[in-house]
């Protein structure tokens, strides 16, 4: 099954789409189509499911939420592009790394597509950008992978304040610097960097596995 249902949500509180997300793949079936919704969520920490306290340094009056997604903590808000990607693993016929690099590649593509040179790094998932010698960070992913079905996905950093950042260890790593589409001449409209992550993702998630036996 080839089927892909996209759904554009607009912006939803972090907790609702956590519960959908669990609700979709407990109800679906085996011939129930995998959906990516693409959405935006109001300013919110979000906890993995390994998360230490220790990495929120600040938080504020920003809630914090524990997900079971892996990965530490990061931080979600308006201007910030959120995919999620529900996709049954099993049958397209390959593996969590697979997913992940699949995911990863949709989102270097896209930010090529706009000029902008993204990198991924196998020992620390995401998407990355040098600046002036020093590593940034523009990309996030955090999945969790149930019975072969898959929930969260990713965040791009598009138009946003990224100033909440710097009260948290961004997925665990302290100082690491943040960046967005919009500061690296890129767009700044949310909706077309969805739709032009969107094409990279569908693309990515539709090919062939690479080998009989997916890892």
């Amino acid at each position: 099954m080839d089927e892909i249902r996209v759904r554009h949500l607009g912006s939803v509180a972090y907790e609702d789409s956590f519960e959908a997300m669990r609700r979709f793949n407990q109800e679906r079936g085996a011939e129930t189509p995998d959906e990516i919704w693409l959405l935006e969520h109001p300013p919110v920490y979000t906890q993995g499911q390994a998360g230490k306290p220790e990495h929120l340094l600040m938080p504020g009056d920003i809630p914090v939420v524990q997900s079971d997604r892996g990965g530490q903590v990061t931080y979600h808000g308006p201007g910030q592009l959120v995919a999620y990607p529900l996709i049954d693993i099993v049958r397209r016929g390959y593996g969590v790394r697979s997913l992940v690099s699949r995911i990863e590649q949709a989102m270097v593509d896209t930010l090529l597509g706009y000029g902008i040179a993204a990198y991924t790094d196998r020992e620390a998932p995401g998407v990355y950008i040098d600046l002036a010698g020093r590593r940034h960070k523009i990309g996030s992913l955090g999945l969790r992978v149930r019975q072969g079905r898959s929930m969260h996905g990713l965040a791009l950093n598009v138009a946003m304040d990224l100033e909440p950042f710097s009260r948290i260890n961004p997925c665990g790593y302290s100082g690491l610097a943040m960046t967005q589409v919009s500061d690296l001449g890129g767009p700044g409209d949310v909706a077309q960097v969805g739709q032009d992550l969107l094409g990279q993702l569908l693309r990515q998630l539709r090919a062939p596995p690479s080998n009989p036996n997916p890892a």
